[in-house]
């Protein structure tokens, strides 16, 4: 894919930036929970979601769907599939699935894409071994392929060394198939989105003041089904937020965009390299809503080494911003980017490079010395992420991204809304 540089400014609102992810892959998932219908407006229908909604039917959920609306009847007990269920590109999926499957009867083959299949699974599956789960995989079930075979497993209390949401969201619901109450503990906050869903729907589930133990106990009865609207994905606003901020002369706005505090981290760091970017409220229900709008700003270089979980998805997309900061901006911390889609770190560094910036590689971040841009030919690494924020980076000096349909395995409109605001694109 190749992009032009911009030769004009931006001036929109744009109403359709796509449904956030993680709560579209949990509303599906925490569906088979519950006993009844469940009901999505707005669900987000990418690849990586889309796969979900298939592993569901599977394992005997009904599923109709109506434009955006979905709707999900859980069977009444989980089926043992004759398949492999394929997770795509989404360590989301996988590592959710793992949890909740480890204390279900039956069979269950985990399976992903050549880039999913080589990200760790031993976050998940070796504290699931633990308490009695049954799991199998290359290197001792930490790559996938993953064989589950479902057990009742023993309670808990465990504390994790990562601050992750899907490690936390596994041992929730493997917790939910225990015999008695389990403790999961983190160092620092993740996303709290599996929590804030869980308790509406009724959840046995404690947390406490700073979010950062929760007390789980088996579910006797069933959840009670969802009913909800998702609203837009907070990391997919944030290109087009960092696009109106470093093209001159430009200001757009972002509607019904989820204002999770663990999730608008990214935002608040713009502003304080000089963004003008405001966040405004427009409603509360299980989660904060609201808009976000952004103009031309001069940014200035920034040192980030705490609440790495809170803005994680969006390091590419900052990497960007500090490229074309003036100074130097330090990113530490960061490990886990190491075990994402790619190697973040890697992937980020090595394509700066190739565009004339500044970089300096840190097994746990990077540093980048803001300068003049050059149009190159970057290399994705089949990792969404970094086709988009190289993609908003051609805005500026024009860009040409190998591997470009990764880009809709989370936001399949990406490219038809930098279209549809004047870029241009070949292929």
């Amino acid at each position: 894919m190749k992009i032009s540089a911009l030769s004009s400014t931006l001036n929109t609102e744009i109403l359709d930036i796509a449904a956030d992810k993680s709560i579209s892959h949990r509303f599906a998932i925490f569906s088979l929970l519950t006993q009844g219908e469940n009901r999505a407006k707005n669900y987000l229908l990418a690849q990586d979601t889309l796969n979900t909604l298939k592993i569901l039917e599977h394992l005997g959920a009904k599923i109709k769907r109506s434009e955006s609306s979905i709707s999900i009847i859980p069977p009444k007990k989980i089926l043992s599939p004759n398949c492999i269920l394929d997770c795509g590109n989404s360590g989301t999926a996988m590592r959710l699935m793992i949890g909740f499957l480890s204390g279900i009867a039956g069979f269950f083959v985990l399976n992903g894409d050549k880039y999913l299949n080589n990200r760790p699974m031993g976050r998940i599956c070796t504290p699931l071994k633990q308490i009695g789960a049954r799991i199998y995989g290359r290197e001792n079930a930490n790559l996938s392929p993953i064989c589950i075979e479902g057990q009742n497993l023993h309670s808990f209390n465990y504390e994790s060394k990562i601050s992750s949401a899907q490690i936390k969201t596994a041992m929730i619901l493997a917790a939910f198939n225990t015999k008695g109450n389990s403790i999961f503990k983190e160092p620092s906050l993740s996303r709290n989105h599996s929590e804030n869903m869980l308790k509406a729907m009724g959840a046995p589930l404690k947390i406490s003041e700073n979010g950062l133990k929760l007390e789980i106990s088996n579910l006797k009865k069933p959840l009670k089904p969802q009913d909800i609207s998702i609203p837009n994905d907070p990391s997919s606003a944030f290109y087009f937020v960092l696009a109106a901020v470093i093209i001159p002369n430009s200001k757009i706005t972002l509607t019904n965009v989820l204002l999770n505090p663990t999730r608008i981290e990214a935002y608040k760091i713009l502003q304080k390299m000089g963004a003008k970017i405001e966040i405004k409220v427009t409603q509360n229900s299980f989660e904060t809503i609201g808009e976000i709008s952004a103009s031309s700003s001069e940014l200035k270089g920034i040192k980030l080494k705490e609440n790495i979980a809170w803005f994680i998805d969006e390091i590419p997309a900052l990497a960007i911003a500090f490229s074309v900061a003036k100074g130097k901006s330090v990113l530490k911390n960061a490990q886990e980017l190491r075990v994402k889609e790619s190697d973040r770190i890697m992937a980020i560094v090595e394509n700066l490079k190739l565009c004339g910036i500044n970089v300096r590689e840190f097994q746990d971040g990077f540093e980048i010395e803001g300068g003049r841009v050059n149009k190159a030919k970057i290399k994705s690494y089949g990792d969404h992420r970094i086709a988009m924020s190289f993609a908003i980076l051609g805005l500026v000096c024009g860009m040409e991204i190998d591997d470009s349909e990764c880009i809709k395995t989370s936001f399949p409109k990406f490219i038809e809304i930098l279209t549809r605001l004047g870029v241009k694109i070949d292929y």
